[in-house]
């Protein structure tokens, strides 16, 4: 990304209607793919200059409880209806997580889940890091990961979101095939790079359920309404399209908040338009696709 241009530069411009449809495997019009978000935030981290980690003074008590209920409780409840209705999940990790819990991870890694990599702890933020601090973030990550796991990370969710000008143009160069840190399509779309094969992989701001709760201040009902809606549109638009589904469990696994999530995974998995799958899988997919497309 250039510093100081008058757009990121990242991708070609390409209006959506016109775009030629392609099939998901199974001949599903719209992939679904569910990212819980497996995080781990430190009561009293490092402070950064460019943010602050918690809007209490450190160290806050009910922040970090507050996230602390989904290694505790929520991830299980989530876990059990989305393996339930036939939902794996591709996990948005800070890969401490696999040692202050592991029994999280371990179970995530049991249910068939992906993991990718959401930063080490999800109170570090790039901001301010330097070329070797977010290489050694990055190279921790695909080892501590692969330690716990067996799998190698394939996709990337900076830390809290945050990023430098060099993040996409790393990950890259490290073999990583996507990044969910771009919002700008409903279809997967390329990335330039200095070095690398990257794809955008479709993430959501909108349906997120940090969004839904914390920004849009919706009720469980409205956020399951909101995410039927979002796939009905979806899956009656021209093929190729991908629904992602990014989750809390501190926020979802909530037990007044669980039931109507749970009738969106039933509506979902009912609907033959949804091909539903891991995010590794919609990469590959749509790889093969364009590839074929190109012939």
């Amino acid at each position: 990304m250039q510093e100081g241009a008058p757009d990121p530069g990242l991708y070609e411009f390409a209006p959506y209607r016109g775009r030629k449809p392609f099939p998901w495997p199974g001949g599903g019009k719209v992939a679904v793919w569910v990212s819980p978000n497996l995080e781990y935030y430190e009561i009293d981290p490092p402070r950064n200059p460019h943010r602050a980690a918690w809007a209490r003074p450190h160290p806050d008590v009910v922040g970090y409880a507050h996230r602390d209920h989904a290694n505790r409780v929520g991830h299980w409840r989530m876990a059990e209806v989305m393996s339930k209705h036939g939902f794996p999940g591709s996990v948005s990790l800070s890969v401490a997580l696999c040692q202050h819990h592991p029994e999280v991870v371990a179970d995530a890694n049991a249910r068939g889940w992906e993991f990718f990599s959401h930063g080490i702890y999800n109170t570090r933020y790039s901001y301010g890091m330097d070329e070797a601090q977010e290489r050694a973030i990055i190279e921790d990550s695909i080892r501590t990961v692969r330690e716990a796991t067996g799998q190698t990370i394939r996709g990337w969710l900076a830390p809290a979101l945050t990023h430098t000008p060099r993040t996409l143009d790393l990950i890259a160069e490290y073999g990583l095939d996507y990044t969910c840190d771009l919002y700008h399509d409903d279809q997967p779309f390329p990335v330039r790079t200095r070095s690398g094969d990257l794809i955008s992989m479709p993430y959501s701001l909108e349906v997120n359920d940090h969004y839904g709760f914390f920004i849009y201040n919706m009720s469980p009902r409205e956020y399951a309404r909101t995410l039927i809606a979002q796939f009905e549109r979806l899956a009656a638009e021209p093929s190729g399209t991908v629904m992602c589904i990014p989750l809390h469990s501190y926020l979802i696994g909530q037990p007044h908040r669980i039931g109507p999530f749970e009738d969106v995974l039933r509506h979902i998995a009912a609907d033959d338009r949804a091909w539903i799958a891991r995010s590794g899988e919609i990469a590959d997919a749509w790889r093969a696709a364009h590839r074929e497309g190109a012939a």
